[in-house]
C-alpha cells in the first residue's frame, strides 16, 4: 500500500508531481503576493471574484502615475504554467503585468482560472471566457468593477498569454468569433502569443496535454493543433504577435501555429518575434535581461496599435 502510494502518475520535474493516489504537488510559483502600488512604477492592482459559484477570480493593473487624458486599452492575460500549475498572484506573474502596464500604459486583467488535474481542460478555457464575458459587462460603464468602468477602452481589447496562457488567449480568441453575442459591445482587437503551446507540424505533442485533457481527441483536437481547426480563419481579432525563442521546447509548435494561422485565410496583420539564445518563458525567468526587454517593449507597442 506505501509503495502506491507515493507512485507518479506524472511529472513535469521541479515543476509539478501528481500521484496516484490523487495527490498533487506543485512545486514552483507556488507564492501568493498582496495586491499593492508599486513604489517605482506606480502601478496599483487589486483583486476581484469574478464568479463565487466556481472561485474564478482575477488581478487588476492600473497605472496611476498620471492623469490620462481618455480611457486606456484594456490587456487580459492568462498565465503559464501547463494548465496545472502558475497564479495570477504569485509573484513572478504580479511583477511582469506590474512591468507590462507600466511600460503600455494599459489596464489589465490577469486571470486566476482553475487548474488541471483536479480541474481537467476545458475548465482553464471556460473560466477564462467567463473573464471575458465579465469584462464585456462593463461595456456601457455600469459593470460591478470601477476601475473597468472608469479607466478601460472596451473597444480595445487584447488577450495575451504565455506557454498554456498564449494556448488559452488563442482559444479567447476562436471562442470570441463563434459566440460573439456574449462580447457585444467589446471589440478584441489583437492577441499576444508568448512561447504558447501547441502541436508541432508533425501534430506531436507532450504526453502533458493528455494528462490535462483526458477528453480529448488526439493529434486532430483543434485546442491544440489549430491547423486543424476550421475556424481559424475567423479568428475574432484584427492583429496577433506569435513571439518564439530559440531555445525553447515549445518553439515549432509556435513556428507552427503561426504558419498555419499566415496560411488559413485569415485577414488580419500577424507579427512575430524571435528571441536569440534563449528559452521558455525566459522573459520571467530573467526579466532585465536584453531580450526580455525588447519582448516587453514590443508587446507594449503591440498593445497601443490602433
Amino acid at each position: 500500500m506505501e509503495s502506491t502510494k507515493n507512485e507518479v502518475e506524472f511529472e513535469l520535474p521541479s515543476y509539478f508531481r501528481a500521484y496516484k493516489d490523487g495527490r498533487v504537488e506543485r512545486l514552483f510559483d507556488t507564492d501568493r503576493v498582496p495586491p499593492s502600488t508599486h513604489s517605482d512604477t506606480s502601478v496599483s492592482s487589486k483583486d476581484i471574484l469574478i464568479s463565487p459559484e466556481t472561485t474564478v477570480s482575477a488581478r487588476l493593473f492600473k497605472p496611476t502615475t498620471k492623469p490620462q487624458p481618455q480611457k486606456l486599452p484594456l490587456l487580459i492575460y492568462f498565465h503559464g504554467g501547463a494548465f496545472c500549475y502558475g497564479s495570477a498572484f504569485c509573484a513572478t506573474y504580479h511583477n511582469h503585468l506590474t512591468s507590462l502596464v507600466a511600460e503600455a500604459n494599459v489596464i489589465a486583467v490577469s486571470v486566476e482560472y482553475r487548474l488541471a488535474p483536479e480541474h481537467p481542460v476545458p475548465v482553464a478555457y471556460e473560466d477564462s471566457w467567463a473573464a471575458l464575458k465579465w469584462v464585456a459587462s462593463h461595456r456601457d460603464g455600469q459593470g460591478p468593477e470601477p476601475w473597468l468602468n472608469d479607466c478601460a477602452d472596451l473597444r480595445r481589447v487584447f488577450v495575451a498569454g504565455d506557454s498554456a496562457g498564449g494556448n488559452i488567449a488563442h482559444n479567447m480568441a476562436v471562442q470570441a468569433a463563434v459566440e460573439p453575442e456574449d462580447l457585444a459591445g467589446m471589440k478584441l482587437l489583437g492577441a499576444c502569443l508568448i512561447n504558447p503551446g501547441f502541436a508541432n507540424k508533425q501534430g506531436d505533442f507532450h504526453e502533458l496535454w493528455r494528462f490535462v485533457c483526458p477528453t480529448t481527441t488526439g493529434s486532430d483536437d483543434p485546442r491544440i493543433n489549430p491547423a486543424v481547426d476550421p475556424r481559424l480563419s475567423r479568428l475574432a481579432c484584427s492583429r496577433v504577435l506569435v513571439c518564439v525563442a530559440e531555445n525553447d521546447g515549445a518553439r515549432d509548435g509556435g513556428l507552427f501555429y503561426y504558419e498555419s494561422l499566415g496560411k488559413s485565410g485569415w485577414g488580419g496583420v500577424l507579427e512575430i518575434l524571435d528571441s536569440p539564445n534563449e528559452g521558455h518563458v525566459f522573459h520571467l525567468v530573467n526579466p532585465t535581461c536584453e531580450n526580455a526587454v525588447i519582448l516587453l517593449k514590443k508587446m507594449a507597442s503591440f498593445l497601443n496599435q490602433v
